[in-house]
């Protein structure tokens, strides 16, 4: 599933240099503003101890992992819904991710310019966030011209529909408030707000850049973002940027490991955003296993099994008859395919079946 993130912020935040971390390529990191001027994109696999286990129980020839595409968005700036800097520019590659990775800069340095002149992560949230709202407010306001004459005919339903979504969102947006604050209980309604591409109908992870000694425990900036952003539908990541830039330098894992033990850590930010972008998509993994390969394969909470089974090729989900389940649990407790079948744990599910995050699948089709 082609799903992605992007990286957002203001210039010199530390937005390239996370990229560089999570993708090992080399985007353009460097002291002044607009330094990224086309997008970096990346894709990037998602840590799955999981996979892992798999891969040293079945021995396959291939292995697969989960992916989730990452885009680095160079820095916006006051008045980017107008134009401003290359505002217009970065806001269409904003539109076209899935989800926004929202990066902001929690750290002292004298030697890295801020474009503001101090530090302050609030501020910078508070900045981006408000042309991300102008910008959606242009385009709801946009629609509502044409759907009102539409809706006041009285004879188009669906205009009418349009129009209360479309002015839900007004209202929050005036307010200051991200679309992703209105929420609709009809299907049609919630259809129609995700066609609508607003930017701040997308869900959002605060990512704090601190530096070494708040890599653990954060710090009073991260206090601040995390008191401002508390009646959001938002999450927040602590990573310190620089310090993953030096553990992606050493060459052996357990070089890594031992680097971040001594900073208290049991893994990399890295990691951990990885698989925190991954579940913002609302996304999780089920997995084929054999002696040729093992794959984890995407798919968004709530898909049906036959759905599921279309994600590797489309003809399994038109010849869909049944899908045999293990639970990973029960596979790697038992140690095989054939002793969980011998212990009567594998299931045999039907078109109405809601895959579960770890589940092992094998499809059964004919067309």
């Amino acid at each position: 599933m082609a799903l992605k993130c992007g990286i957002v912020g203001l210039p010199n935040v530390g937005k390239s240099t996370l990229f560089n971390c999570l993708s090992n390529a080399k985007a353009q990191s460097a002291n002044f503003p607009f330094c990224t001027i086309e997008p970096n994109v990346g894709v990037i696999s998602v840590p799955d101890d999981r996979l892992t286990r798999l891969v040293e129980m079945c021995d396959p020839r291939s292995t697969v992992p989960a992916t989730v595409e990452i885009v680095d968005i160079a820095g916006l700036v006051k008045g980017a819904s107008k134009g401003e800097g290359l505002g217009n520019k970065f806001l269409a590659n904003i539109r076209e991710t899935d989800a926004i990775l929202h990066v902001l800069r929690c750290f002292d340095d004298e030697n890295i310019t801020h474009v503001d002149t101090t530090v302050d992560p609030v501020r910078d949230m508070e900045v981006i966030n408000y042309e991300l709202q102008l910008k959606d407010l242009e385009t709801v306001d946009a629609r509502l011209a044409k759907t009102e004459k539409a809706a006041k005919s009285g004879g188009d339903k669906a205009a009418r529909m349009q129009l209360g979504v479309l002015q839900a969102f007004k209202e929050a947006l005036e307010q200051g408030k991200p679309a992703r604050s209105v929420s609709f209980e009809g299907k049609d309604e919630c259809k129609f707000a995700k066609e609508l591409f607003l930017l701040t109908n997308k869900p959002v992870l605060y990512v704090c850049n601190v530096d070494d000694s708040a890599a653990v425990g954060g710090n009073a900036y991260v206090e601040r973002v995390r008191e401002a952003i508390a009646g959001e539908d938002a999450d927040l990541l602590i990573v310190a940027a620089k310090t993953e830039s030096d553990i992606a330098e050493l060459d052996t894992w357990e070089e890594r490991k031992e680097f971040l033990n001594e900073i208290g850590l049991e893994e990399s930010g890295v990691s951990r955003l990885i698989r925190a972008a991954y579940a913002l998509l609302d996304l999780q993994t089920y997995f084929t296993a054999g002696p040729d390969e093992v794959r984890a394969w995407t798919f968004l909470r709530g898909t049906k099994a036959p759905q599921a089974a279309g994600i590797i090729h489309t003809d399994f989900e038109k010849g869909f008859i049944r899908a045999e389940v293990i639970k990973y649990d029960d596979f790697v407790t038992l140690g095989s395919e054939n002793a969980v079948k011998e212990a009567g744990k594998m299931a045999v599910e039907g078109k109405e079946y809601i895959v579960q995050d770890g589940d092992i699948m094998h499809f059964r089709f004919n067309v």
